[in-house]
């Protein structure tokens, strides 16, 4: 390259990173962001653009001014310091919707977080005895009444639970479960899987869509721990089906000297067919029938936070507790405070009022087409049209309750084009897209969001 080309090179246009630093803006956040990390955009920003040049080649075009330059660094700076965990509006119907972070936790339950986190607690701390307690005590009465169980214990997630159960009683022996309960519950969490990582071996009987209490009873050996009913929490297969109740594997745990455990999941504790849906088993009927032990989420069907339940005989859990695992999978104060202020809702016969999945799933479809109506009168767009809300969450597979919602089809952009400016607003609002329309269900949309709603909506449809 001769010395003419290299002095009129675009290279030559980039600011030195002192210089860049120096512009007004970028000057302007030296108050409140660390020079280093201003050093470190400035100079990503420069070699971006000393990339993009050296790309081009002789095609180059002029370097960017100080001003694109610097409007980059305050940008990247900005975004460093921004959360990316924030509130989002579920404008989807999906009830216990995963990506968006399960069950809402009540009033009371994000009160009791914020007061145990706020300063001390006597979380560990027995306040009358004046020694050392269990952090499990502030959940044992409640569980044990709730759900007829002898003992309890809460780990971080039902995943834990149910390898922790497996690792305690069936490492290196057998676990006997129906092929069509081998299931993957989401995100590659296969039950084949968590067995063989706890160090039980799997042994599956009968057939996808029918299984027999004989089937079972054919199994069983003396390498035999446990019996492990899966509930089946996200499909559903229907026709010529048969699966063994549990007083029948009861019967046979009972002949044969083997455990009897059940992964509910969902974590239920009301009658869901108050509600038009169908029948989903509850953590206390399973004991009653006979489980050894039952395993289910507290961020699910409950409404409460992210957690694993174990409950059932006395000794079992007792063992659990001193088991190396215990400590690894406990829950922090916040979880726990925030799970029994859930579960009292349950014990004071307010969990419809109070907890929001369950003041959700029992909204009237009236309720919610007048709550549609105001959104469309709001906005003087879209048209008001029956549909379907989801449980969604791994439980209830197919089932839902009527709605209405406001579909949207806006004129001047595409209905992705909106959607992507919903998502990027605050608070995000995430809705659902069906046939080229936006669906926005109320259902899932918390009253004292409405106005929040409307604005967002009416800024990404006319802007």
């Amino acid at each position: 390259m001769t010395y003419d080309r290299c002095m009129n090179s675009p290279l030559r246009g980039l600011p030195s990173v002192d210089r860049l630093l120096r512009h007004p803006s970028v000057a302007a956040l030296q108050e409140r962001i660390p020079a280093e990390r201003l050093v470190a955009h400035s100079r990503d920003v420069i070699e971006r653009a000393r990339h993009r040049i050296g790309a081009a080649g002789a095609g180059a075009e002029a370097a960017p001014d100080l001003d694109a330059l610097a409007l980059q660094v305050v940008g990247e700076a900005e975004a460093a310091l921004a959360p990316s965990l924030r509130p989002a509006i579920n404008a989807t119907g999906v009830v216990i919707h995963t990506n968006l972070g399960r069950a809402p936790l009540s009033d009371a339950a994000r009160g009791a977080m914020e007061a145990v986190t706020r300063g001390y607690s006597n979380l560990e701390y027995d306040l009358e005895a004046g020694e050392r307690g269990s952090r499990l005590s502030h959940l044992n009465r409640l569980l044990r009444d709730l759900l007829g169980a002898e003992d309890s214990l809460v780990v971080n997630n039902n995943a834990s639970a149910l390898f922790m159960v497996l690792c305690a009683f069936a490492a290196q022996r057998e676990v006997i479960v129906s092929r069509g309960q081998a299931v993957e519950i989401g995100g590659g969490f296969r039950i084949p899987d968590v067995l063989r990582e706890s160090g039980a071996r799997l042994v599956e009987v009968g057939t996808t869509n029918r299984t027999r209490a004989s089937d079972y009873r054919s199994a069983v050996g003396p390498e035999t721990a446990a019996l492990l009913r899966v509930h089946t929490s996200n499909f559903k297969i229907v026709g010529f089906t048969e699966q063994p109740v549990l007083p029948e594997l009861r019967a046979i745990a009972d002949e044969t000297g083997v455990l009897l455990l059940d992964d509910l999941g969902s974590g239920c504790l009301l009658e869901t067919t108050s509600f038009g849906m169908e029948h989903e088993p509850t953590p206390r009927e399973s004991l009653a029938a006979g489980a050894d032990l039952v395993m289910f989420s507290g961020d699910k069907l409950l409404g409460g936070p992210q957690a694993g339940i174990i409950a059932g005989r006395g000794e079992l859990i007792g063992q659990l507790r001193r088991h190396p695992l215990a400590r690894a999978l406990r829950t922090d104060k916040a979880t726990l405070a925030a799970l029994a202020a859930t579960l009292r809702h349950y014990v004071l016969d307010e969990a419809i009022t109070a907890i929001p999945v369950w003041r959700m799933i029992a909204a009237e479809a009236d309720d919610l087409r007048r709550r549609a109506e105001a959104w469309r009168a709001a906005l003087d767009e879209g048209e008001v049209v029956e549909s379907r809300s989801m449980i969604g969450g791994g439980a209830l597979p197919e089932e839902g309750r009527p709605t209405y919602v406001l579909r949207l089809r806006p004129a001047r952009q595409t209905v992705e084009a909106v959607a992507a400016r919903l998502r990027q607003a605050e608070p995000a609002v995430v809705a659902r897209i069906e046939h080229d329309a936006m669906l926005l269900d109320p259902r899932t949309v918390a009253a004292d969001e409405d106005s929040a709603l409307i604005e967002t909506l009416r800024s990404a449809i006319r802007d």
